[in-house]
Order: C-alpha cells, then sequence, then structure tokens
C-alpha cells in the first residue's frame, strides 16, 4: 500500500491515499464527522476503502485536522455552547461547501486524477456536505455514500440541551439543510449507511431518504453501531474498529461498482 499524501488543497487540509497503480485514477472526495474520527487522518484510517482503484482524498473540516485552534478542538465546543445551529452546524456546512470547488480544482492539478465524475463520502455532519454538494452544485458526481448521516438538520440540533428558539430566519435555515425535501433532485446513486444503535431520530432519517429514493438509493443497517466510527479522541490515526470496517466494506463495494 502506498503511504499517505497530506497538503492543502485550495488551503483546504487533506490525507490523500493513492490507487495501488500508477497513472489516472478516479476521485473519491471525503466530509468526515465532527465525533471521533473528527480529521481528515483519523477518517482516512478509519475508512480506508484500500480496495478501491481511486484516490481517496480526505478534506478536513472547518476548524479541524491542520486548522485546530491550539491542537484541540475546543474552540468548536465553544461555537456550539453558543448557538449551535448559527455558530456551528449551518457555518460549517457552508464553509466547506464553498471551499470544495477550489479545493477541486487543486486537487485535480496536483494528483494524478482522471477528468470524470467523481464519487463522495460523508460522515454525520459531513454527510451535509455531501448532500449539499449533490444536491445544490453542479459538481458532476457519478457515486455517493453518507454514514449516519446528517440528513435533516433539525434532528441535529435537536441533539443539543435545550429547546432551540428558532425564529423566521433560522428556520428557514434549517429546513433548507433538511435533504428530504430535495430528494427530486438527487439523480446519482446514493448509498446510505446507518448505525443500528445511531442516534434514533438520525437513524429514522436514513431510512425516510432511502425509502424516499426508491431504486436510486441503497440502505445498510450496521449492527452494534454507534455514532461515532472510531474512538475518543479521534483526532490521530487509530486502529479500525470492526464496525467502521463493516462500513468501509460496503463503501469499497459501492464504489468499486460506480467508478471503477
Amino acid at each position: 500500500m502506498r503511504p499517505p499524501i497530506t497538503g492543502t488543497a485550495g488551503n483546504v487540509p487533506f490525507t490523500a491515499l493513492p490507487p495501488p497503480h500508477d497513472g489516472p485514477a478516479p476521485l473519491i472526495v471525503t466530509w468526515h464527522m465532527m465525533d471521533p474520527p473528527r480529521s481528515d487522518a483519523a477518517f482516512a484510517a478509519a475508512l480506508p476503502m484500500t480496495d478501491v482503484p481511486a484516490w481517496r482524498v480526505h478534506l478536513a473540516m472547518p476548524l479541524c485536522g491542520a486548522r485546530m485552534v491550539n491542537g484541540t478542538t475546543d474552540a468548536i465546543v465553544d461555537l456550539a455552547s453558543q448557538d449551535p445551529l448559527m455558530s456551528f452546524l449551518h457555518p460549517f456546512v457552508e464553509q466547506a461547501t464553498d471551499e470544495f470547488p477550489a479545493a477541486l480544482a487543486a486537487l485535480r492539478t496536483h494528483l494524478t486524477t482522471d477528468d470524470g465524475p467523481i464519487g463522495i463520502l460523508g460522515a454525520s455532519l459531513g454527510a451535509a456536505v455531501a448532500l449539499r454538494v449533490l444536491t445544490g452544485t453542479d459538481t458532476p458526481v457519478r457515486a455517493a455514500a453518507i454514514v449516519n448521516g446528517a440528513i435533516r438538520m433539525r434532528s441535529v440540533v435537536a441533539l443539543f440541551p435545550g429547546d432551540y428558539p428558532y425564529d423566521t430566519h433560522t428556520t428557514a435555515i434549517v429546513d433548507d439543510l433538511d435533504f428530504t425535501t430535495k430528494t427530486d433532485t438527487i439523480t446519482t446513486p446514493l448509498l446510505i449507511i446507518t448505525g443500528a444503535h445511531d442516534h434514533p431520530a438520525l437513524h429514522a432519517d436514513a431510512h425516510h431518504l432511502a425509502t424516499t429514493l426508491g431504486d436510486r438509493a441503497e440502505l445498510h443497517t450496521i449492527p452494534d453501531l454507534t455514532h461515532p466510527l472510531a474512538e475518543e479522541p479521534g483526532i490521530v490515526p487509530a486502529p479500525q474498529l470492526p464496525q467502521a470496517r463493516e462500513v468501509d466494506t460496503h463503501l469499497t463495494t459501492w464504489f468499486r461498482r460506480h467508478l471503477a
């Protein structure tokens, strides 16, 4: 196996896992979760998709990986405590989506990728970024996958303490991040993976999205999987957990089928 490559693309830190062969190869871009694994390097170790003959490029979410403040996620915790929707969830998804075109162009320049449609993968909050790219941009995507995804942002906000004080503005924002209402724009094949013991609302959202998409989606439920895919602290690469290995197997099969 060839060693990982690290760097920045359009000012976005990344960890790239090369294909096993030289020459142009398809590209898969991922966005990690905010629970473990909560960095691009840790996500690459949790879900390496080693047997997919493609570049697997894991982008760092805002304030994560090389963008952490003082080497910790304390800044993210502070933002979430101020306002989980408007200080944390919404701006993180918007920033990761907005910076993606420049990052993709830089990756195309610096890595030996082919020029075809890409694969995308997101987990937890990173899934909202992948779904935003899928439904709200013109990026050509051949296949997509989400794991324990933030499919309805209202479900994610409800995980934080207290009743969120929605008003007209915040209601419009949280509803815009409800991807169960955007299924008419999802024509790309979508793999939906959910943990049997994920947060009940997120698990239910995954089933709802899969049912609505019908034959455009494939759903897999992983027994014994809660929300995280790695153990704390989830910042540096760690041995792959058995549940993550099962997720990795489904992802490998999916992307080999659609990108090979």
